[in-house]
Parts: structure tokens; sequence; C-alpha cells
């Protein structure tokens, strides 16, 4: 019988199904969180009781459909290393990184288990989020790279200037430090995922507020990495995802600005929640491809053929 096997561009369909579930679940633990149903399922692994399977309950059903989601995301990974295996031609760095996916979902079960366990302790519920951005930022590279030759016959050349990528390594670093200000935020604030658990012990204001200057330093940045990719005439392409950067980075912290002085609502603090990750997407995009200026010239669409001239 003949192996079954996957072309690159398949394959890096999967991996796409893969990063859209990944991201769809850090959407629905938010919402588990935001509707204080943290603890709808106080048991793991079963729901409650000994029973696997949660109580018609409005908290208790919300929880285990994320429990669910949980599930569906585990089988897309599991999707993904199958698929590397039997892409051809086959691929190390593919295979790598969706072995990383697996070894981090690995790790949110077991997190989320202690996260439970311990009732939602702060440090627990933070690290929760924290590692499902290292995991999206695994499954961005999987995609990136699997759209990437397979055989380059010398090391691509360089396309940005090298002030560029230690601006762009800056960005990253500041972003991640975002990222946490804002778990910080959060564990301090009213949405713990449930009525009666403990908040950090810090004052929401002081520590929002070093969260907004994060937020300032990192559009400084970002200014900055547009100023000097315009002055070294990088690729537009590149310039291109600089800017969405930017975009997503406004539109992120005018949410946030919104909803801080509103008084935290629900909704926003959803969509906050999505915008974050938005941010952490595009970023890590972003870095990926400095040496990336667009597709192949094999692939891109060919230029409208000259007349031919007319017979005198």
């Amino acid at each position: 019988m003949a192996r079954p096997t996957l072309t690159p561009a398949v394959y890096r369909r999967v991996t796409l199904v893969a990063l859209v579930a990944l991201v769809a679940i850090v959407i629905t633990g938010g919402a588990v969180r935001l509707s204080g149903s943290g603890l709808g399922c106080p048991d793991w692994p079963n729901c409650a009781d000994g029973r696997l399977v949660a109580p018609l309950e409005y908290h208790a059903m919300i929880e285990f459909v994320n429990r669910l989601v949980t599930g569906v995301v585990s089988m897309m990974v599991i999707v993904a290393v199958l698929g590397s295996l039997v892409r051809q031609p086959r691929r190390r760095d593919l295979t790598r990184l969706s072995m990383g996916l697996v070894a981090g979902v690995i790790g949110q079960i077991i997190l989320g288990g202690l996260t439970v366990l311990f009732e939602l302790r702060p440090p627990f519920v933070m690290a929760h989020f924290l590692l499902s951005m290292v995991i999206v930022a695994n499954a961005v590279t999987l995609h990136w790279r699997a759209g990437q030759p397979d055989v380059r016959a010398t090391d691509p050349p360089g396309t940005v200037d090298p002030g560029v990528r230690r601006l762009s390594r800056l960005m990253m670093t500041a972003t991640a430090m975002v990222l946490f200000l804002g778990t910080v935020v959060t564990a301090a604030g009213p949405h713990g995922g449930d009525e009666e658990t403990p908040r950090l012990d810090i004052a929401v204001g002081e520590v929002a507020r070093l969260h907004g200057l994060g937020v300032v330093i990192l559009l400084g940045l970002v200014v900055t990495l547009l100023v000097v990719l315009r002055r070294t005439r990088a690729p537009g392409a590149v310039v291109a995802r600089a800017k969405l950067v930017l975009v997503v980075l406004l539109a992120q912290g005018a949410v946030g600005y919104v909803q801080y002085f509103s008084g935290v609502p629900v909704l926003l603090v959803g969509i906050h929640i999505a915008g974050a990750t938005a941010a952490w997407m595009v970023a890590v995009r972003f870095h990926l491809g400095l040496d990336d200026a667009g597709p192949p010239a094999a692939v891109r669409r060919p230029a409208k053929a000259a007349m031919a001239p007319t017979q005198p």
C-alpha cells in the first residue's frame, strides 16, 4: 500500500487551520474567564462529581465547551505533525516546529489542570495566557516556514539594513513585555474567572499606567522602524507589514484606554484579548519576514505581454 503524501501547498493549508484553531482556544479561554466560568468545572479531568460531561448549567457548560475546543485543537496539532512527516519533500524544520506545537499543547493541558486545581490563582492564569502566546508564535512560524521554498541555491540575501534587525528585536521584546504587563493588569482587575478568585495584591491603576507606558514605548519603536525602513529603501512588502503592526497596535491601544476609563466592561475586555493576540501575531510575522520581500518571481502574476507590432 502506497504511503499517503501531502504537497507543500496542502501542508501549508493544514498549518493555517492549526493556527486558526490555536487562536480560537485563546478566545474561548477568554470567554471562560470573562463569564466567570473558570470554576464551572471544578475538577480535572472530569467536570465535577466524577462526571466527565458538564451538567446543563451556564458556567459549567461554558467551561466544558472550552475543554472540548481544546480537544479539537489537540487533534489539529496532531494532524500538523503527521502532515509534516508525509509532506513531500519532508523538511526537518517543519517537523521540529510541529512537534513544538505538541509540546506546547501538552503543557497547556497540564497547566490548565493545575489552574483549576489551584482555584484560578493569578500566577497560573497568567502563565496559561503567556504560554498560549508562545504556542501561537510557534504556529505563525510554522505556517510561514511552510510557505518558504524547499531548496535554496544560496542563503537568501539580506533585504533590510542591519539596524532594522536590531530594532525589530527590540520591538519583539517590548511586545512580549506589554503582553506580560497586560496579564498583570487583568490579574489585579475584576475579571478573575470566578467571583471568589483571589486577585493580585497590586493597585490596578498603577500597573495599568505601567502597561500604558509600555504600549507608548512599543509604538515609538514601530514608528522608528517605519522611518528607518523608508530611509534604507526596504522592500515594499516589509514596509507594508510594519504598517500593519502599527495599525493593529493603535487599534489595540484605543480599545485599552476606552475599556479602562469605562470600567472594564466584559465585551471590551474580550476584544482587547483578541487584539493582543492579533498584535502578537503581526509582530511575529513582521520579524520573520525581514528577508521576505514578497512572493518569488516564479509565482508572481506575470505582466501583460506587450502588443505585437502591426504588420505593414
